[in-house]
């Protein structure tokens, strides 16, 4: 490659990484500043606290009940929206019949506003006028209305639950696509071998589409652990702080209290929090496939 060539490559990279820096990547700086400074809607006038900021936010009464909320909704979310969206396209990899109207009808809830979501499924989840206990009482289960999001011990499932029914058709697009590029001549084999569908799924399938597999969790963990609309829709944080993660937190902190040096920290965290789980999962990947390399 000439010098001539890699101007040509900085010319039109530019502009983009210009962009990115200028709307990304100088706002997080931004925000690493702000949170060593004490600022709030009382002391409009930033005041450079260093790490005392840090030590308030770490010993208040409520960063231990953000923290494992936000674990406990990401990894909830996670795990149950990629599991339910690989069987729902491996379902739809079976050329059933009305496939194309079926997948438009589960895509359904993937289109859908995350406000709007909020707004439905919190008229449902009601006490009094919702679908969820009237059918739930038809059928048996329970015996009484149940206040799903208004109880800390129901509401995080109950907010999970929604988050999960809105996704999956996200994971289940991406899986679809990766089966439908799945050798069908190793599974044609498999099946002559004797293989059963477990076995074809854990020997052949999973194999072939593992990279399409580390990328989706990677992507819909960084979404999930960002997400704000749905939980604070349905329950603003509470009940009693059950639902309060990481982005819900940063908003009522920074503007339904203006302490903005805090809600400053709490983006920080979260950031650190979310690299963190990133690292563990890709270096859990990498181990994994250095010794399937070695076997």
């Amino acid at each position: 490659m000439t010098a001539k060539d890699r101007w040509i490559i900085w010319l039109f990279l530019g502009p983009s990484l210009f962009l990115l820096g200028l709307f990304l990547y100088w706002p997080l700086v931004g925000t690493v500043i702000d949170s060593f400074y004490d600022t709030s809607f009382i002391s409009p006038e930033p005041r450079f606290a260093g790490l005392a900021v840090y030590e308030r936010v770490f010993a208040g009464r409520h960063f231990g009940d953000v923290f494992w909320n936000s674990i406990s909704w990401t990894l909830g979310v996670v795990i149950l929206q990629n599991i339910l969206g690989f069987f729902a396209a491996t379902l739809l990899n079976q050329g059933l019949p009305l496939q194309g109207l079926t997948r438009a009808l589960v895509l359904m809830p993937f289109v859908l506003p995350g406000v709007v979501t909020g707004l439905l499924w919190r008229f449902m989840y009601d006490p009094q006028l919702g679908l969820i206990n009237s059918l739930m009482i038809l059928f048996g289960v329970v015996d009484d209305s149940a206040a799903w999001l208004a109880d800390p011990d129901t509401a995080m499932a109950a907010v999970i639950f929604v988050a999960v029914w809105k996704g999956f058709p996200f994971s289940m697009l991406i899986y679809l696509a990766a089966l439908q590029n799945v050798d069908r001549s190793q599974l044609e084999a498999a099946t002559l071998d004797g293989a059963g569908a477990w076995r074809r799924l854990i020997d052949v399938t999973l194999p072939a589409i593992r990279d399409v597999v580390l990328v989706n969790i990677v992507l819909t963990l960084i979404l999930t652990f960002n997400y704000f609309d749905i939980v604070w829709v349905m329950t603003r944080g509470g009940p009693q702080h059950a639902t309060h993660i990481f982005p819900t937190q940063i908003y009522e902190t920074g503007f339904g209290q203006f302490r903005f040096g805090e809600a400053a920290t709490y983006g920080v965290v979260s950031i650190m929090v979310l690299a963190v789980l990133v690292a563990l999962y890709v270096i859990v990947q990498l181990g994994a496939n250095r010794r399937r390399r070695t076997a």
